[in-house]
């Protein structure tokens, strides 16, 4: 895959004058309604999941997903840009379905619609009507980790699992399944510490070095979770823009795993 980049808000407002990019804003269809990146695509998180309990994170079907993304006009030459109203997370969830469905041609808006607003760029509440696509791809499953891989990776040293939630759902402290607690061996970075809440939300200055410090590092095989892939969309997002070559994301996440009774848990 090729390695993806972020873009400032000035650098995309210059862009979005003078080239045909697919801004696609992931939020709730209020937030879209309200406030909106001039001409941003509207895609709501519940498009991105499978939304099937327990572990309503998984991808969604392929004809769903074809079905999405010719809604919202990407075309296979069409460079698109990633961007949400919370720092990364579900701009990440999206970035991940692009590579699953192998349009790597994207970037993404370091600190989205927070940073955008921050550097006094306009907003819109017109409405966006995107000409649809007839876009097809078979799926690249090279990005997605399912339980079986990932119970297969806790014996193998070369990998780390990455957790992104919260420290009290990491020391199962705080229920959120039917058993609590963590990936045995797997590593805590919460996705909060990738965001500089003085730049707007943008990606930390020392993303890479925070990664390293936990054991994270671009010559490993690296899986992260959340409880749905949500969450840990921001963190694969950061791997790939970091330029680790081999990152994956677990979509079922604590959600499946915390509900299963055959999985190792560690507290």
């Amino acid at each position: 895959m090729t390695t993806p980049a972020t873009i400032s808000p000035t650098a995309l407002y210059e862009r979005m004058r003078t080239e045909n990019l697919l801004v696609l804003q992931v939020t709730a269809p209020r937030v879209h309604a309200r406030a909106h990146l001039p001409g941003a695509v509207p895609i709501a998180p519940a498009d991105l999941i499978r939304g099937e309990p327990p572990a309503v994170g998984k991808l969604p079907p392929r004809d769903a997903l074809r079905a999405l993304f010719r809604r919202v006009g990407l075309t296979p030459d069409r460079a698109v840009v990633t961007c949400d109203d919370e720092g990364g997370g579900w701009a990440g969830r999206l970035a991940w379905t692009l590579d699953v469905i192998g349009h790597t041609d994207w970037c993404y808006l370091d600190g989205g619609m927070h940073a955008w607003a921050a550097a006094g760029l306009p907003f819109s509440a017109a409405p966006v009507e995107p000409v649809a696509s007839d876009l097809d791809f078979d799926l690249d499953r090279r990005p997605v980790a399912e339980l079986e891989e990932v119970v297969a990776a806790l014996e193998v040293a070369d990998t780390v699992i990455w957790d992104c939630r919260s420290a009290e759902e990491y020391a199962g402290l705080k229920r959120t399944a039917a058993r609590n607690g963590h990936i045995p061996g797997a590593v805590h970075l919460d996705w909060l510490e990738l965001m500089d809440r003085e730049r707007g939300l943008a990606l930390v200055g020392d993303l890479e070095a925070r990664l390293a410090a936990r054991g994270i590092t671009r010559d490993r095989d690296v899986i992260t979770h959340c409880q749905t892939h949500h969450r840990s969309g921001l963190a694969y997002m950061a791997a790939r823009l970091l330029g680790f070559p081999r990152i994956r994301a677990y979509p079922g996440s604590w959600s499946e795993w915390g509900n299963r009774a055959d999985t190792p848990v560690e507290r």
